[in-house]
């Protein structure tokens, strides 16, 4: 019983394929062993996840209130700088104007 050439490709091709799977699958088992190692070198186990989704769920929400305020700080500061030159300016004007 001889097998042609393309029945021994295709048993080529399933034996890869599947060498293929087993090693994707040891990389996942790899990947997740390590950064659960990781995490718990840092303290946070794998029980604390929804905890530490809301950690930086409310880190985000800090981060962002900060950012909106240190823009309005600076619309602020634009504002009395401007504010104050037009006064000064008025003042000038209204001082010339009393003097003549």
């Amino acid at each position: 019983m001889s097998m042609e050439p393309h029945e021994v490709r295709l048993i080529i091709a399933e034996v890869l394929a599947e060498q293929q799977r087993q090693h994707q699958t040891d990389l996942d088992d790899i990947a997740l062993k390590t950064m659960a190692t990781l995490l718990t070198s840092f303290g946070i186990e794998e029980d604390d996840r929804a905890e530490l989704r809301a950690d930086f769920v409310h880190l985000r929400r800090w981060r962002k209130s900060v950012e909106q305020a240190q823009g309005y700080g600076l619309k602020a500061i634009v504002t009395v700088l401007v504010g104050g030159f037009i006064g000064a300016l008025w003042l000038g004007i209204k001082m010339a104007i009393i003097k003549q």
